[in-house]
């Protein structure tokens, strides 16, 4: 099973997540629940990099389905404001899958 934690201020702002496990809802390379959450999570990371030019702390681990992302702690505020919205966006679309296919993923928020 996928768990995802999403991690926020006390404001409910969210600063970082972490991903960790395998979904192991097909066949490896035909896993469509750990696809959705791969694209989900790496496409945000990549739109928050790209889009609000910032470089989050990432720590990946290989065969464990391990990612661990953080927003840096000193950011322009309008910076930190758009990755958050982006990271809003990710939670949004991981909870969906959740909804869909909870005997894989769970998410927890911290």
């Amino acid at each position: 099973m996928i768990q995802a934690t999403i991690y926020r201020k006390p404001n409910k702002q969210i600063y970082a997540f972490e991903l960790s496990g395998h979904a192991e809802s097909g066949p490896h390379g035909h896993d469509l629940v750990c696809a959705a959450v791969s694209a989900i999570s790496f496409g945000s990371v990549n739109a928050v990099i790209k889009l609000c030019e910032i470089e989050p702390n990432i720590d990946q681990g290989g065969e464990g389905g391990y990612l661990h992302v953080a927003l840096p702690e000193q950011l322009d505020e309008g910076k930190r404001q758009a990755a958050e919205w982006l990271l809003e966006g990710m939670f949004v679309s991981l909870e969906t899958v959740e909804r869909d296919y909870n005997q894989y993923i769970r998410i927890f928020e911290k």
